[in-house]
């Protein structure tokens, strides 16, 4: 297509579509294979974005979108509150050996990694017979009404919404900067404090009683790639025991080999009582699960859970193909591997003395990897972080410096962050070729200022 063509569309967009969605690229996707994208003016970008965690296994993988075609032949949409229907029951099958605790044993799957929050709480509150749910400082679970009621990460989510549902308590989450620390501070110490808020927070604001859940991404995602501590996650599991309340997982974009095992929560060994999965579950395809254990979802009463796209068959049978590439192409393995490289490149990039003072950390688990710039301003005068000396918005600046060179990748959190979401079978070659845009561009924004 002419440039001509694609700036038309590009103007027909801006005009007709809605000015509520924000956009990265100026342009139109005319194709995604493997790890690149290619816009209709003729650029092909490697892609670090995944579609915000989605395409985990490249764009248009060929057994994934290959059964989403063949069941497209027979059978397209199977409504869940009609009959079963075989690639739901067979996406179960494939499920089940993956779960971090053998516990969870039931399945529901919706559209969106916002329905299965929203369901979850649905569930929680349902069992329980109590209100209120503790959400963490930075957290984000989506925007539809009761997600947007537990997502911190950001007020642009939420703002001139008000008022959200009601009974959400936020507690501190175990993260250096919001809690002024520095980054080297021993997790152990962080989430000791946070976990001390919690008991406070279950004696002078949601009495244990009136508590139904504590939600908790098992890597923050929106809020900076911050992973949870294994002590952290183990002391809100015994506190959960102790009081009954329920422990909701959330792995919607952890999940699915992003950081290096099936699901994040492995890291920690905890149980959870409910675990939330979407994004890279079925390659693209609109799927999300809220999985539990069959003791809590037989006290739902039929009906009180569906959709008329829940569990689309196209969607599921996708989902049984990614679970099946999963393991044929060593997904787990090509992860790990590429992580130790990404981390010893942005490492190099921070220990170089040029750089140093601009780099305040490096974290993540597998690749879901970030770094978080220095900033001039912070996020306000009390931020003991901030450094007059560095660039301003150097973030969002060393993004669209990166995207000038040909790689597409994203800011995240309130601080100054860019992570890095490339596809989990993504090559040696190209995560080398993504690493050395970054430093160029890195490098770059820094010597200009």
């Amino acid at each position: 297509m002419a440039s001509s063509s694609h700036s038309s569309l590009v103007d027909f967009g801006n005009k007709h579509v809605t000015k509520g969605l924000a956009r990265i690229v100026d342009g139109v996707i005319a194709q995604g294979e493997g790890s690149y994208l290619t816009i209709e003016d003729g650029r092909k970008l490697l892609d670090f974005s995944t579609g915000i965690g989605v395409t985990n296994l490249g764009h248009c993988h060929p057994k994934v979108s290959g059964a989403a075609a063949e069941q497209c032949m027979k059978l397209v949409h199977g409504q869940c509150s009609i009959a079963f229907h075989g690639p739901y029951l067979r996406l179960i099958e494939k499920l089940l050996p993956m779960m971090p605790h053998e516990s969870l044993d039931s399945f529901f799957f919706w559209n969106s990694g916002s329905e299965a929050v929203e369901g979850a709480i649905k569930l929680a509150r349902s069992v329980t017979g109590r209100q209120n749910i503790i959400t963490m400082q930075g957290a984000y679970h989506g925007r539809t009404f009761g997600a947007m009621a537990v997502t911190r990460s950001k007020t642009i989510y939420s703002e001139g919404f008000h008022p959200l549902m009601p009974g959400v308590f936020t507690l501190p989450f175990p993260y250096w900067h919001q809690l002024g620390r520095a980054p080297d501070t021993p997790t152990a110490e962080l989430s000791a404090f946070c976990l001390d808020q919690l008991a406070l927070l279950l004696s002078q604001q949601s009495a244990p009683r009136d508590t139904a859940a504590i939600i908790i991404e098992s890597v923050v995602g929106e809020g900076g790639y911050v992973p949870a501590p294994p002590e952290f996650l183990r002391g809100l599991r015994e506190i959960c025991d102790k009081h009954g309340i329920l422990l909701i997982i959330d792995e919607v974009q952890s999940g699915f080999g992003r950081t290096g095992k099936n699901f994040a929560i492995e890291y920690s060994g905890v149980r959870p009582d409910i675990m939330l999965v979407a994004k890279g579950l079925a390659n693209g395809f609109p799927l999300s699960g809220i999985i539990s254990r069959k003791e809590l979802t037989d006290q739902l009463k039929p009906g009180s859970m569906g959709g008329t796209y829940a569990g689309n068959a196209v969607a599921c049978a996708a989902a049984v193909a990614v679970a099946d590439v999963m393991k044929e192409e060593r997904i787990l393995d090509n992860v790990n591997t590429r992580s130790a490289e990404l981390f010893t490149a942005l490492n190099a990039l921070r220990a170089n003395p040029k750089l140093a003072p601009c780099i305040l950390d490096v974290r993540g688990q597998g690749l879901m990897v970030a770094v978080e710039f220095a900033s001039p301003v912070g996020t306000s005068p009390q931020d003991q972080f901030v450094n007059t000396s560095v660039p301003e918005k150097l973030a969002s600046r060393v993004a669209k410096r990166c995207l000038d060179k040909g790689l597409l990748i994203l800011t995240t959190s309130v601080y100054e962050t860019i992570r890095f979401i490339p596809p989990l079978n993504i090559s040696e070659a190209d995560l080398a070729k993504g690493c050395k845009i970054f430093e160029e561009a890195v490098e770059e924004v820094v010597r200009e200022g």
